[in-house]
């Protein structure tokens, strides 16, 4: 089958299904290897780009969906979709962020790190389907997990939760409040005894 023609079933198939579409599925529809799959998309990921065309298609973990792209957003929820706009507290952006990193928590180890009740921040999140039931866990009373979806990931841009920026380093101070100044403090001082160190040792090895 000629490469145009996978690509305008890729087109097809991602249109129709409205849903991430797994790269198991395309294998099983187009009978091609998973390297050709994703060969093929990578080439129409960089069509779409350079075209200037009004859609692309995402990677969300190991599937890929077609949508439109994020900044042509105002416009098409102004014609299309008159329903209000998702809304998340600071409170829930704070939860949405502990559950990413965290996948498999449950509402009492968000308590914890949150020092407050999460029963409202989960329940907002499950209802704009950024996390999910992720199981019960072994643990006296069977209490439920969370984790991310899909749409988390394709809402913030991120293909899966290793794209997830790096957590800074941290300590706990006295009052049991989170220290990153400091820390950062110490590294700059580490960076400049390492830089010391450096340079002496290669001025020994100049003057040896």
């Amino acid at each position: 089958m000629e490469v145009e023609k996978m690509q305008a079933i890729i087109e097809a198939i991602l249109f129709a299904a409205g849903r991430p579409v797994s790269q198991k599925e395309l294998i099983l529809s187009l009978e091609i290897s998973e390297e050709d799959i994703k060969s093929i998309i990578a080439k129409m990921q960089e069509n779409y780009q350079s075209q200037a065309r009004g859609i692309e298609i995402v990677n969300i973990e190991q599937s890929y969906q077609l949508c439109t792209k994020k900044e042509l957003y105002d416009s098409i929820y102004s014609i299309l979709d008159k329903r209000n706009k998702p809304k998340l507290s600071n409170a829930a952006l704070e939860t949405l962020a502990i559950i990413a990193y965290n996948p498999k928590i449950t509402r009492a180890e968000i308590e914890s790190i949150r020092g407050v009740s999460a029963d409202a921040c989960v329940y907002k999140l499950l209802e704009y389907g950024l996390v999910e039931e992720a199981g019960k866990i072994d643990l006296p009373g069977k209490p439920m997990s969370y984790k991310t979806t899909s749409d988390f990931l394709r809402m913030f841009g991120y293909h899966s939760l290793e794209d997830l920026p790096e957590l800074p380093r941290y300590k706990i101070n006295e009052n049991q409040q989170i220290v990153i100044d400091e820390l950062i403090e110490q590294e700059k001082t580490e960076e400049i005894s390492n830089t010391e160190i450096e340079k002496t040792e290669e001025s020994n090895v100049i003057e040896s």
